[in-house]
């Protein structure tokens, strides 16, 4: 049998089309047999790349994380937006955009593997809370922006609330309910100082949870 060349472009096939086919039917009902007829590979070709269909959710939710953090990155890194700017446009990208809506879209099937929701909730406290909310809380309170007490506190608080308390992921919500935390939680956020997050923002996650509602019929 010839040799691939070109691994990386094979593997990038086979996350792009077993996402597309995830997201289609659901990770559940989607087969390898699907995964190879819509790549056109061989069982040995995806064999040699992955383990198993969970072995291909993993990467493709490492892969979010990774996108994700480069995302995170490009906010820190603009030097025309001060603190507080810096954090509503991180919610801003994490919740508007077609990649991030393939991505909130992923989330479910990814939690509903033990592996993936042990290291999500250890990406929050070890990587998004410490590297990239923390320095922008502390960035806030430099140049007079934000004014919170323990910032790399706050920001562990602020993720949790987020990702386990708005997004309906681990307790399904309704939409109703949904609306109701993001009033709560921009409420929270003002008593402290921080208008971070908006009408557009709710309108984004009331929607995802119509949508998470209706998929899980």
């Amino acid at each position: 049998m010839a040799r691939n060349r070109h691994p990386e472009q094979t593997m990038e096939r086979i996350l792009e089309e077993a996402s597309r086919l995830f997201l289609q039917k659901g990770f559940e009902k989607t087969s390898m047999q699907d995964i190879m007829d819509a790549t056109g590979l061989s069982k040995g070709a995806i064999y040699h790349h992955f383990a198993s269909k969970e072995d291909i959710l993993l990467r493709i939710g490492a892969r979010m994380g990774e996108e994700n953090s480069a995302a995170l990155q490009r906010v820190i890194d603009d030097p025309n937006l001060n603190g507080a700017q810096k954090l509503k446009e991180v919610f801003r990208v994490s919740l508007h955009g077609e990649q991030q809506a393939a991505m909130l879209r992923m989330i479910p099937y990814l939690l509903d593997n033990p592996r993936f929701l042990a290291l999500h909730m250890q990406e929050i406290f070890y990587l998004t809370a410490p590297d990239y909310i923390a320095p922008i809380l502390e960035e806030g309170v430099r140049d007079g922006s934000i004014r919170v007490e323990r910032p790399r506190a706050m920001a562990e608080a602020i993720l949790v609330l987020c990702d386990m308390w708005i997004n309906p992921l681990l307790r399904p919500a309704s939409p109703e309910e949904v609306r109701e935390r993001c009033a709560a939680f921009a409420a929270i956020m003002r008593a402290l100082g921080l208008d971070i997050f908006d009408e557009e923002m709710t309108r984004a996650c009331v929607e995802f949870a119509a949508w998470r509602a209706q998929s899980a019929q």
